[in-house]
């Protein structure tokens, strides 16, 4: 079989070449494509006669996929796979496969950061330092004593919570599913209305779909404290984004971190976040860690190879 890499996902050259005989080994070919390209007549010309493709967070449309007859399995070095059109590959028994796991802590540590940065102003304070300013008798927040509202009790959810309950947070939850897992460590399910009233921090980690789309609006968000922050390191289409900035700029919120977005980035010079107060905001870097790309490949390989043994 033919497989494709139509990017590099983090890969070296000689990464690429050991991989590459690995398979040879196996009898199948590999190729990995070393520049990162995104539009969809590039993506057609790589993946056009390959019977596996490996590709991250790349959207891939049935347009692109209908270029692609061959086309077995997709191996997708990421978490989320709301970026493919699922319709299309179940239609056509395409199997999916992601790499869920692989950027579990640094998803987590990430989402910490960002609530460090909103309750220390740590981005803002930077540039005053450089600019030659003082404190100006700014007062931060720390977050021990503080209730975290964790949205989403999955792998990266769990983990945040853990390590939070580790720095002195309470930990509340609210997710589809409760899980005994997440009881075990004493943290207590509530409403999603109940959690956004109660939390001085909101911390997000649902995958999207359509029962999640927008999951934060308006009228969650109306129910925040005035001083509780939101970070967001899951979904940009979780948060209605138009209402978040609403709500940052009347004062209805004090604060939000937010790593992902409607589209990847660039944002547009107009986006509704660029330029509301105490929101801090970082180009989808969350799963980006050294440590984090090394497991994926790993994952990502041997997905494939668990499913030519099928």
């Amino acid at each position: 079989m033919k497989i494709v890499s139509v990017e590099p996902i983090g890969i070296s050259v000689e990464k690429a070449e050991q991989i590459k005989k690995e398979f040879l080994d196996l009898g199948h070919d590999f190729h990995c494509y070393m520049g990162r390209k995104e539009d969809e007549e590039t993506l057609k010309e790589r993946m056009h006669d390959a019977d596996v493709v490996i590709i991250s967070n790349i959207k891939l449309s049935a347009e692109v996929l209908k270029s692609s007859p061959k086309l077995k399995m997709l191996s997708v070095a990421f978490t989320g796979l709301d970026h493919i059109d699922l319709d299309y590959c179940k239609e056509h028994n395409i199997k999916v496969v992601n790499a869920s796991g692989y950027a579990t802590v640094g998803v987590a540590e990430l989402a910490i950061g960002l609530m460090i940065d909103v309750f220390r102003h740590i981005t803002l304070l930077d540039q005053d330092t450089r600019n030659g300013k003082t404190r100006n008798n700014f007062l931060g927040r720390q977050l021990r004593g503080k209730t975290v509202g964790i949205v989403g009790t999955g792998a990266i959810g769990l983990e945040t919570a853990i390590m939070l309950k580790a720095m002195g947070c309470n930990i509340i939850a609210w997710s589809r599913t409760e899980r005994e897992e997440v009881k075990k460590h004493n943290i207590k399910y509530v409403s999603l209305q109940d959690l956004m009233k109660q939390s001085d921090i909101i911390s997000l980690h649902v995958p999207l779909t359509k029962e999640t789309h927008h999951l934060i609006n308006k009228d969650l968000l109306s129910l925040c404290k005035k001083d509780a922050i939101l970070i967001n390191t899951a979904r940009g289409n979780v948060v209605d984004m138009e209402a978040l900035a609403e709500s940052l700029r009347e004062g209805l919120l004090a604060g939000a971190g937010i790593d992902v977005f409607e589209t990847e980035p660039p944002l547009a010079k107009n986006h509704p976040l660029i330029n509301v107060p105490n929101c801090v905001l970082t180009p989808h870097i969350a799963y980006a860690t050294r440590e984090a790309f090394d497991i994926r490949i790993e994952i990502v390989i041997n997905n494939i190879k668990n499913w030519l043994r099928c």
